[in-house]
């Protein structure tokens, strides 16, 4: 089976939080999903992380209209195979995050649809 890498949001916001929750439980899901970390893939000046990077489908998770994850990504010319924004998607449900750092009732049902998106995507890269 083929290895999938996720790059989750890392930012300070609600979503930001949903998004590392999600992946979080994505990855216990799958054995052969693994998580990248944003933050050391942005200071990684030298390019250390490029190869471990570059062997893997990576599936983005922003959780803002900003996009940060692809961007740092796209800086280390890293091909990302699918983008999921957490703005957008949970735009379709009547439920949202309002804390970046605990999640409540319904954040946790957030964090349940993005899984579920995540899950729909590594699907699909393993086809």
């Amino acid at each position: 089976m083929k290895k999938v890498a996720l790059a989750s949001c890392n930012g300070m916001s609600p979503n930001g939080l949903v998004s590392r929750v999600a992946v979080g439980d994505a990855r216990k899901e799958n054995e052969e999903v693994i998580s990248i970390c944003m933050g050391s893939t942005s200071a990684d000046i030298e390019g250390a992380n490029d190869k471990m990077l570059k062997k893997y489908p990576i599936i983005a998770i922003n959780g803002c209209s900003g996009g940060c994850v692809n961007k740092i990504l796209n800086n280390r010319h890293i091909d990302i195979a699918e983008t999921i924004s957490i703005t957008d998607t949970l735009e379709n449900y009547e439920v949202s995050a309002k804390d970046p750092f605990r999640l409540d009732g319904e954040a946790e049902e957030c964090v349940k649809i993005i899984k579920n998106e995540i899950n729909n995507k590594i699907n699909q890269i393993r086809q």
